[in-house]
């Protein structure tokens, strides 16, 4: 490898690090509550800032401790929701595809402009 190709190797990194920051930090505001859906409708709406848990329909455990919502417990074969990862930034989601049953948190501080059109 030459000179230049190291440089640009580095700035590509660079860009790729910076870009992970914003996203991280900047982007993604912690969020207030958490919106349980079954099936499409609302099942409840629980404040992450409250250690509760949260029995989904007898299919799925909801626990909210620390800021952080995690599914604990379903009955569903896979298990897949229970093995993501706790949930506490704006828009990010827990779901389990055979019970119906989706986790969102929401509620963190909205932006001015979401977008412009005109």
């Amino acid at each position: 490898m030459k000179k230049n190709d190291w440089i640009l190797a580095g700035a590509v990194l660079a860009a790729a690090l910076i870009f992970y920051l914003v996203n991280s930090f900047v982007v993604h505001k912690e969020g207030a509550v958490v919106v349980v859906t079954v099936e499409g409708e609302v099942f409840g709406t629980y404040p992450l800032d409250e250690d509760q848990e949260i029995d989904i329909n007898g299919t799925n455990h909801l626990s909210i401790q620390d800021g952080r919502a995690d599914m604990t417990q379903a009955d569903c074969p896979d298990k897949l929701c229970v093995h993501q990862n706790a949930i506490s930034r704006d828009r990010e989601t827990i779901v389990c595809l055979p019970n119906q049953v989706v986790a969102e948190v929401s509620g963190g501080e909205e932006e001015e402009l979401d977008s412009i059109s005109r």
